[in-house]
């Protein structure tokens, strides 16, 4: 750390400011990734449910962009030659599909409920209660067997949409990994130009940001407003969640890009000298970094801040009430059981439309 502090290799400014981030992006994944052992401990027959699956995407993607600054100022330092290369490129890369991921299969819920069928003429047994009222799988859920809890992946149990998403994000990676090929075979001597190769990925990345930063835009505004059409105790909170959310990723998400396309701040890893303008560089990484991945990381993270229920047990019977809420001429025939279904309505209600 001698070395780092020295000024020799690295500007003390920049240095204040990568370290800083680091920081900031390991308290997002250690919170994300705390949260998914809590939440793991809680309901472990459920297996691997939606918001599992968010937090480890958040708090792998944020682990990356801590262990890639982490490294890059030793990098720097000690003139890793292969970290200029195609390590760095696929330390720089693998965190980003890891958190374009994540919002991909956001966006993916978001178009599962907006084009769910709904009653324009009651809206009691429309999508979004369905989604607030969380009436979904439970029942079978609380059927677990031993062989479910050794292989808790399912696909059959996956959604079209999300299997798009796993196949996109697979792709993503092949993509990534070619690409660091090329930049490889570009170091010796070949027409390939290993800078012009991770300019084009980046790019390419910054146009697939923009184009999902749209279509949350799109889909978060349609949401909303089938949101105000439901009959919720509670509708209000939960409509705030998708606006906020969708108001961060489109802001956060063309900042980071504009900064992709017209600087080299994501590539720090080919820098051979530090550009002198140390404020604006400083600035640049805050708004690429902080803005661009730990602000909608946590965004994300305060909106799936509840804890599911401790009671497995409880799943299949909740699952019955639950399913008695869309049969309204039983419901008033029995004012007792239209009592209980109407707190376990409260109760669910909470839960966030992601």
């Amino acid at each position: 750390m001698s070395e780092l502090g020295g000024g020799n290799c690295f500007p003390r400014l920049l240095l204040g400011v990568n370290v800083g981030l680091a920081l900031v992006e390991g308290i997002v994944a250690f919170i994300a990734l705390f949260q998914l052992l809590r939440i793991h401990l809680r309901n472990q027959e459920l297996g691997w449910t939606r918001q599992k699956v968010f937090h480890l995407l958040i708090g792998s993607s944020n682990l990356g962009y801590f262990i890639y600054l982490v490294l890059a100022l030793f990098a720097a330092c000690n003139g890793w030659r292969c970290w200029s290369n195609s390590c760095g490129f696929i330390f720089m890369a693998f965190p980003k599909i890891l958190f374009f991921a994540a919002f991909l299969l956001l966006l993916s819920f978001w178009v599962d409920l907006c084009h769910q069928p709904d009653d324009d003429d009651d809206y009691e047994g429309s999508f979004i209660e369905e989604a607030l009222l969380e009436k979904t799988s439970h029942a079978n859920l609380a059927n677990v067997d031993s062989h479910r809890k050794c292989f808790p992946f399912r696909l059959s149990r996956i959604g079209n949409r999300q299997k798009i998403v796993i196949s996109v994000t697979l792709l993503l990676f092949i993509i990534m990994m070619g690409f660091a090929v090329i930049i490889w075979i570009g170091l010796g001597d070949n027409p390939i130009d290993s800078e012009v190769a991770s300019r084009v990925y980046l790019d390419l990345s910054a146009i697939a940001m923009v184009l999902l930063g749209a279509a949350l835009a799109c889909y978060g505004i349609l949401l909303y407003l089938k949101m105000r059409k439901v009959r919720a105790e509670q509708p209000s909170s939960e409509m705030w969640k998708v606006a906020g959310l969708t108001i961060v990723s489109v802001l956060c998400f063309v900042s980071s890009s504009c900064v992709e396309l017209l600087t080299d701040i994501p590539v720090l890893y080919r820098w051979r000298q530090w550009p002198k303008k140390d404020i604006y560089t400083s600035l640049l990484l805050v708004l690429y970094y902080f803005v661009g991945s730990s602000l909608p990381s946590a965004v994300v993270l305060w909106v799936m801040r509840e804890l599911p229920p401790a009671e497995a047990s409880n799943v299949q019977e909740e699952s019955r009430t639950l399913a008695f809420v869309a049969d309204s001429s039983v419901a008033t025939h029995n004012p007792q059981r239209w009592t209980t279904t109407a707190s376990m309505q409260n109760q669910a209600s909470r839960a966030s439309p992601i």
